[in-house]
C-alpha cells in the first residue's frame, strides 16, 4: 500500500502514480522550450504496436502564437482555465499503417491505444519536472483538424495543458472546490479475472 498526495492506493505503487494529478490552476509562467522537449521526449518513449508510433504532438508554449491558436481551438470553458498553462499540446495519432514499401495503408487498430500511452508517460515526466499535464476532450475538433492541417487519415485524440500549479484565485469561483487529486474506484470494480 502506497499513501502519497492525500491518495491511498491498495497495492505498493510508486508514489508518482499517485502525485499524478489533473489540476486546472496553473500559474501562468513561461516554460522552457527544453523542459516541454523533455516531456514529450519522455511520451515518444511509448510502447507502441510494431513499434508504429502513430503518435505526433503538436504544441504551443505561453507567449508565442501557437498557444493563441491552441487556446482558441479549445471550448470556452476549458480556455477559461487553460491560458494559465504555460504550453498546449494536441495529441495526434495516425489511424493508418503506411508500410514504407508505398503499398497500400491498413487501418491501424491500436492508434488510439498507442497515443494513450505517450500521453501517459508525458504526464508522469511532467511531474518528475515540477509541472502537472491535464488532459480534455473539450476541443473543437472540426477547427482543430482544419487549423492544424491535420492530414487526412489522423485523429486528434485531445487536447493537454501543462504547466505549474497556480493559486485558486485563478479559477472561476465554481471549479475552486473541485481543484484536488480525486480518488479512483476499488481496484476489483475494474480488473476482472477470466472476463466480466
Amino acid at each position: 500500500m502506497t499513501d502519497s498526495n492525500h491518495r491511498h492506493s491498495e497495492y505498493n505503487v510508486d508514489p508518482i502514480f499517485l502525485d499524478r494529478w489533473s489540476p486546472r490552476a496553473f500559474d501562468g509562467a513561461a516554460m522552457p522550450k527544453d523542459d516541454l522537449l523533455t516531456i514529450l521526449d519522455a511520451g515518444h518513449w511509448a510502447p507502441s504496436a510494431f513499434n508504429y508510433q502513430p503518435w505526433r504532438f503538436v504544441y504551443g508554449l505561453k507567449g508565442t502564437p501557437a498557444f493563441e491558436k491552441l487556446l482558441g481551438l479549445l471550448i470556452e470553458f476549458n480556455q477559461g482555465w487553460a491560458r494559465n498553462a504555460s504550453a498546449l499540446v494536441f495529441v495526434v495519432s495516425d489511424t493508418l499503417s503506411r508500410p514504407a514499401d508505398g503499398s497500400e495503408a491498413k487501418s491501424y487498430r491500436s492508434h488510439s491505444f498507442d497515443a494513450g500511452a505517450a500521453w501517459g508517460l508525458l504526464s508522469l515526466q511532467a511531474v518528475k519536472l515540477g509541472y502537472f499535464a491535464h488532459a480534455m476532450t473539450g476541443v473543437d475538433f472540426d477547427s482543430a483538424m482544419t487549423e492544424l492541417n491535420v492530414p487526412d487519415g489522423f485523429h486528434i485524440n485531445a487536447a493537454v495543458a501543462i504547466g505549474k500549479r497556480g493559486d485558486l484565485s485563478v479559477l472561476p469561483e465554481g471549479l475552486r472546490g473541485r481543484e484536488a487529486p480525486n480518488d479512483r474506484k476499488p481496484l476489483a470494480e475494474v480488473v476482472l479475472e477470466g472476463g466480466f
